[in-house]
């Protein structure tokens, strides 16, 4: 993210370029929940709206010279590998199915949610959540109480189980296309996520047995619609063997460092990007054409989640420019204030406070472009944050992805895992009932990881 601060002076701007950004994000949180139909019709034009609202005037008043690099860094530089990582991943996760059927046991649904947690890291938090959401599923479509089985998978494996790596969820991979390390959240984030998840997991096999025991449901077996069989068998594995090549793909695009590239006004095309970018669409190509496509069908795979988010996100980094722009000029810029208030002293972030507010305003927006606020307003310097404000960078890493699960509209798994699961018959809980579950489990248990790893 430097090409802006050497295209535009961030300390010359004003806030107000802020507000297409800002309407942006609004959208996305207010449209789903009050215009859902207008919304679902008309996103993409929504999103584009607010890219011409910033990109039109942002050139009359600067000059096409100063607002063309800015677009070409946004799209190249980072909503390409973006998206291709997402949609590869997605593709090729689709691919996947998981048959047959096993009874919806507190152990049982205990171990899908770990499972899912440990493969969001790898396959990320997309593809672990969609390829067990059903699976769950059907192993507890006989009991009465599955509500807290789906809310609990939406914590684990739709979030915070994507902590490790920049596979894992769209805030990390951000920072590794901003100079974060692969491995880095790995060794910074590993203990931390292991409480979250562990207390995370043990508070869900305590509630599951409450349910599974009081309830009757440990005898409801003759109620079940999709009977228990005992063995279980997955369809489209060649797509695992994908998998490991898109990850390798990853880890060669931070490794192998060529000095190859191509200018462009506002961006440098670097080889090794490209050639992972490339191998990432043809990944997903081969998985798509050529791999189990029974496995796919089963699986109800459609474009619509990814398109959404191709849509939404171009719109995002469009809009995120000055933003970033403006935070990178420190207290000169228009959001001296916001950085005075995550900070003790002058370059003495406080890290409590960097959790918080990135982990709050990922629970309202969404979770990839507020990281991308606090990570420059702690400076922009991947070398940096990585070394002397590791404790930083943690706290916003794990704020952003952690924190996503206190809403709907946190992570974009989220609203799919909700989708499947109300088609299946399961009664989630409106908007502000799932905000009522994460407030009760969720914030005591960020109170205490707070008080162990960030004060």
């Amino acid at each position: 993210m430097t090409v802006e601060a050497a295209v535009v002076d961030g300390a010359t701007l004003s806030a107000a370029w802020g507000l297409p950004f800002a309407c942006m994000l609004l959208s996305i949180a207010l449209f789903p929940m009050f215009a859902a139909t207008f919304w679902h019709r008309h996103f993409g034009k929504i999103s584009a709206v607010w890219a011409l609202a910033f990109l039109l005037p942002f050139a009359a008043t600067h000059g096409f010279a100063a607002a063309w690099p800015l677009m070409l860094h946004a799209l190249f530089d980072e909503y390409v590998p973006f998206i291709v990582l997402l949609g590869a991943l997605y593709t090729i996760s689709g691919g996947i199915c998981v048959y047959g059927n096993l009874r919806g046991s507190p152990r049982t649904n205990t171990a899908i949610l770990a499972l899912g947690t440990v493969l969001a890291s790898v396959m990320g938090t997309t593809g672990a959540a969609m390829l067990l959401i059903r699976p769950l599923l059907r192993a507890n479509d006989n009991r009465r109480h599955n509500v807290h089985v789906v809310v609990f998978f939406i914590f684990l494996a739709a979030n915070a189980g994507g902590s490790l790596t920049p596979l894992g969820d769209p805030p990390l991979f951000l920072g590794f296309l901003n100079g974060v390390g692969f491995f880095w959240t790995t060794q910074h984030l590993a203990l931390p996520m292991l409480f979250v998840c562990g207390v995370l997991l043990a508070a869900f096999h305590a509630l599951d047995s409450w349910y599974f025991h009081r309830s009757g449901e440990a005898r409801a077996a003759f109620l079940d619609p999709t009977p228990d069989t005992p063995d279980l068998y997955v369809g489209g594995k060649l797509n695992f063997v994908l998998l490991a090549l898109a990850i390798a793909l990853v880890l060669m695009s931070g490794v192998w460092k060529p000095d190859i590239g191509m200018a462009l006004p506002g961006v440098h095309l670097e080889l090794q990007n490209l050639v992972r970018d490339m191998g990432l669409v043809v990944l997903a190509f081969v998985s798509l054409v050529f791999v189990s496509r029974k496995a796919r069908a089963d699986n109800d795979f459609d474009w619509a989640p990814i398109a959404e988010v191709a849509k939404l996100f171009a719109g995002i980094f469009v809009t995120i420019a000055p933003v970033i722009a403006m935070l990178r000029a420190g207290e000169a810029g228009a959001f001296a204030a916001l950085i005075q208030f995550v900070n003790d002293a002058p370059g003495q972030p406080n890290d409590a406070l960097y959790f918080w507010a990135t982990g709050l305003l990922s629970s309202f927006l969404d979770n990839a472009p507020t990281y991308l606020v606090f990570f420059n307003l702690a400076g922009g310097d991947a070398q940096a944050l990585m070394t002397g404000g590791a404790k930083t960078l943690a706290a916003i890493s794990a704020g952003a992805v952690w924190m996503g699960a206190m809403t709907y509209i946190g992570n974009a798994p989220n609203f799919m895992v909700k989708a499947i699961a109300q088609r299946r018959g399961v009664r989630m809980p409106g908007f502000f009932g799932y905000l009522g579950w994460s407030c009760v489990v969720l914030l005591p248990v960020f109170a205490v990881a707070t008080w162990l790893f960030f004060v």
